[in-house]
């Protein structure tokens, strides 16, 4: 099973905080039920089915059989400009650890190998500003500037800055990171 948490707080317009004083829980707890590093209960699928409003089965699915590719993202030392929002462009087959949220997009590009190229990326996380947790992991990223890049992110020399790094290629210096989501998984197309 999988959750909706993240679908029903983002159709409210709640934050995190927001939504974990609905349900009378503080904002880790809550974090840890939408994000599924905690198990959704009878009792945390009851307080959130009426913190929103919905009936208990739509807190709760089963996993998704495919998911949308949203665009391409690149990956490459010839930067290319995948700007957000170009999907979706297809359905493929979810990965076993999908969420209602997880999406698929298509790396162009080699600065993570020529052999990921073409290759299918899975994330679900997406996040307004990068988190602690994403230093030093393979992200999508979308930067001010409109691309949406695959990269390892590391923190840059300004504060709120950010390098992005591939295993080839030069790497983008002290970018700002608008968003970000940790990948989930890889596939050959």
């Amino acid at each position: 099973m999988a959750n909706n948490l993240r679908m029903l707080r983002d159709g409210r317009g709640w934050t995190q905080g927001e939504a974990a004083a609905a349900l009378g829980t503080t904002r880790n707890q809550y974090a840890k039920l939408e994000g599924g590093s905690r198990r959704l209960s009878d009792k945390w699928i009851k307080l959130a089915s009426d913190a929103y409003g919905v009936d208990p089965g739509e807190v709760v699915t089963e996993r998704a059989g495919t998911v949308p590719v949203v665009g391409y993202v690149g990956a490459g030392t010839a930067m290319h400009f995948y700007a957000e929002g170009q999907g979706p462009l297809d359905e493929v087959p979810a990965p076993e650890d999908a969420t209602p949220l997880t999406v698929a997009a298509e790396i162009r590009g080699d600065s993570l190998g020529p052999i990921f190229a073409g290759w299918r990326v899975f994330y679900d996380d997406r996040r307004e500003a990068v988190t602690d947790d994403l230093i030093g992991r393979l992200c999508i990223a979308g930067l001010a500037d409109g691309r949406v890049l695959v990269k390892k992110v590391l923190r840059g020399r300004a504060e709120g800055r950010f390098d992005l790094h591939g295993q080839f290629g030069e790497p983008v210096l002290d970018a700002e990171v608008l968003w970000a989501a940790k990948v989930t998984g890889l596939t050959p197309a």
